[in-house]
């Protein structure tokens, strides 16, 4: 469905009505200074300056909101060389569990765990504040291989065919946030009140290079996490991954690219890039369906879809509203730790949207390529 919204063209697939706070949110980012074209994705909901689930077309200023702090927060998948049924040992399962909380922090790496260094690709490019060059090669380094908290996880899954796969979801960690603030401190305001950035200005150049670093940051974050996973899984199980079925993308970016004939610098905030056949990967929530999917194309997108299931409840909502017994149940027998069960009730499944009816709404978008059950997960706290 497609509507004018104070001139700009709004396009919408939507598998729940608009909340006021959301509806409020897209007006704002509709009418703030040169927007395009805006396309919302059924995951969306409020999250900052602008909601998560979102894609923003401009033709000349760059909008750090419209990305949010987490640059390069994304997916990576793939395959193990083996069956998922051997998670159905309880021992097993345990000892894999464990071995995650050791491998992979939440937050930072104990010393004696460190990475020697920065992979080339990112300790040798400058970043354009003194302040973020001492972050680099401080905290992006403790970071590098962490997961992160909220909705970031490791899980582990079964596809139809009970193939073992492996799903995670993480960025930048705390160097995206940096980065983000550092940038709209140097910004200036829209009409509408957003932090904005002229993209081929000092301030719109530093920003579109330092965002490159942390798209690097966050994707070679994941693939630490993968690798640590595969070191566990190959210890306790003697498996190892086939990295011939990976499959990795970022849902969290600004580039530019071609629309309807003309150059934009699209945004995308919680939002997946689906050119045709692009394969991606959208999870659900940690006690439902995930799916790897390949993109349509769909022009009135942005060639875009959701990037999850999306929140349905404000965290402090869900915590009230949820009790630990509630969250076991929703888990069902989906393993994860019991012990933290207090601290999760706002990641419980009834905390998100229905992945089926989130899917179901973006057919036009994507088409769904393996659907994916999970068996065991690992959040931080």
């Amino acid at each position: 469905m497609t509507h004018a919204t104070h001139s700009v063209e709004t396009s919408q697939w939507l598998c729940e009505p608009l909340s006021p706070d959301v509806a409020e949110s897209l007006e704002r980012i509709a009418a703030s200074d040169d927007v395009q074209r805006v396309a919302v994705m059924p995951d969306v909901h409020v999250a900052g300056d602008v909601c998560n689930g979102t894609v923003v077309a401009t033709r000349e200023l760059i909008y750090p909101g419209a990305v949010g702090g987490d640059i390069g927060c994304g997916m990576v998948a793939i395959a193990f060389d083996a069956e998922a049924d051997l998670l159905a040992d309880d021992l097993t399962a345990a000892r894999i569990l464990a071995q995650l909380y050791q491998r992979i922090p939440a937050n930072k790496h104990a010393r004696a765990m460190l990475p020697e260094r920065l992979p080339s690709a990112l300790a040798d490019l400058p970043l354009s504040h003194p302040r973020l060059e001492k972050l680099q090669s401080r905290d992006g380094l403790f970071q590098l291989g962490t997961l992160g908290r909220g909705n970031h996880f490791v899980e582990l899954q079964s596809d139809s065919a009970g193939r073992l796969w492996l799903m995670v979801h993480s960025g930048s960690r705390g160097m995206g946030q940096a980065i983000t603030a550092a940038h709209v401190a140097q910004s200036v305001k829209s009409r509408t009140g957003l932090s904005l950035l002229e993209a081929t200005g000092s301030t719109g150049q530093d920003y579109l290079n330092d965002m490159a670093w942390a798209l690097k940051y966050a994707a070679e974050n994941r693939l630490a996490m993968v690798r640590a996973v595969e070191v566990v899984l190959r210890q306790v199980a003697e498996v190892s991954a086939d990295w011939s079925s990976l499959i990795h993308g970022h849902h969290n970016h600004v580039r530019r690219e071609s629309h309807f004939d003309q150059e934009w610098w699209v945004h995308r905030k919680g939002a997946l890039p689906a050119n045709e056949g692009e394969l991606g990967v959208i999870p659900g929530s940690m006690g439902t369906r995930s799916y790897h999917v390949a993109g349509r194309g769909a022009a009135a997108a942005l060639r875009s879809s959701s990037h999850g299931a999306g929140r349905s409840r404000a965290r402090h909502l869900a915590r009230q509203g949820i009790s630990r017994r509630e969250l076991e149940r929703q888990m069902n027998s989906v393993r994860f730790d019991h012990r933290r069960a207090e601290v999760l009730r706002d990641e419980a499944p009834s905390a998100y949207k229905d992945i089926g009816r989130v899917m179901r709404a973006q057919h036009e978008l994507t088409r769904i390529v393996r659907e994916l059950r999970p068996l065991l997960v690992y959040k931080g706290t």
